[in-house]
């Protein structure tokens, strides 16, 4: 059984009455209970264990038939299960978690992204700007020549802009090399304030894990992070917003095996993101907005990677949840578990 141990898969052996005999490492995190608390167990009488799997256990006894069932919710999370007859007295029992499956899908299409945007950073930065400096010039001419004219304001109004998309540009394709310790609470009150501010109708639910020690990065660039995406719920139309801190455990997004990262979602009630641009969301120059640049998320993403982290999306039944995964501290090679809350 060695081999099963090494297996990300949960697999579980049960006798004819439902008794674990043998459980992996995966199936502890599948059942949430240690092996020593499992082995000798009933399935059926551990809390969380759907009624759905048991009968299914005990068809597939009965006819010797394989079954598999989809999307069974199990303590650990929720898992495809595989149930296999081995002869009067065990059956095997397979659970891959689709979190984990999840996971594996996100941290690939973060890796095209990040080759897509690292291209963009050597080849187009100076292709991009060059040409908003013309316009800029341009504007300024046009602006100081027609005064206080309504033309005027709008020469001046280009010149804001073409200066606020120069310096995202400058932002995604300089990233800093400033690191000190700082607090990811801290950084994410900063954000909430400035939000509150803009939006004073919003509701905002803070639910922070307070034993989440100081992280080392750039403080400023954080904090941008955290402006960017609370931004994007305000001009979502969003009226709720939660904001969530935890330690996870058996993450597989930020290293090789499963790792522990600092997590923070940000939820929101807007009117999330159409469905055709949800592959290509991290990407510069992709926006759902008329007047959007297309590099506020670009750049919540590169920001996350110059820390080793990286933002995830996901689509609630109302809205959005948009989530930063940093490593833990200590933990960047594989170091030792964290006594924060698990998520």
């Amino acid at each position: 059984m060695t081999l099963f141990e090494e297996l990300d898969t949960a697999v579980l052996e049960l006798d004819a009455g439902q008794h674990l005999r043998w459980v992996n490492n995966a199936a502890e995190e599948c059942l949430s209970a240690s092996r020593d608390r499992l082995i000798g167990r009933e399935l059926g009488h551990i809390e969380g264990v759907p009624e759905a799997l048991g009968h299914a256990i005990a068809d597939t006894l009965s006819d010797q038939r394989p079954r598999r069932l989809h999307d069974c919710l199990l303590p650990g999370g929720n898992y495809n299960c595989t149930i296999q007859y081995i002869d009067a007295d065990r059956l095997l029992l397979e659970c891959h978690s689709l979190e984990w499956n999840q996971q594996q899908q996100q941290l690939q299409q973060f890796e095209v992204q990040t080759g897509l945007m690292n291209l963009l950073r050597r080849n187009l930065g100076h292709e991009i700007r060059n040409p908003l400096g013309g316009i800029r010039g341009a504007a300024q001419m046009m602006a100081e020549e027609l005064g206080d004219q309504e033309l005027g304001t709008l020469a001046r109004m280009i010149m804001r802009e073409v200066d606020r998309i120069d310096e995202l540009i400058k932002r995604f394709w300089q990233p800093s090399a400033h690191r000190e310790l700082f607090d990811v609470h801290r950084c994410l009150q900063e954000g909430l304030e400035l939000l509150e501010s803009e939006d004073k109708t919003i509701r905002v639910t803070r639910d922070y894990d307070p034993s989440i020690p100081p992280l080392s990065g750039d403080q400023a660039a954080i904090r941008q992070l955290f402006i960017n995406l609370l931004r994007n719920c305000h001009q979502a139309g969003a009226r709720k917003v939660c904001v969530r801190t935890r330690v996870e455990h058996g993450s597989a997004l930020l290293e090789e095996g499963r790792g522990t990262v600092v997590r923070v979602d940000i939820e929101d009630d807007g009117d999330g993101v159409p469905l055709q641009l949800r592959p290509l969301l991290f990407l510069p120059m992709v926006t759902g907005r008329r007047n959007g640049t297309g590099l506020g998320l670009a750049l919540v993403q590169q920001i996350a990677a110059d820390h080793g982290g990286l933002v995830t999306y996901d689509p609630l039944d109302q809205g959005s949840r948009f989530s930063l995964h940093l490593p833990f501290p200590g933990n960047e090679n594989g170091g030792t578990d964290h006594g924060g809350n698990p998520s």
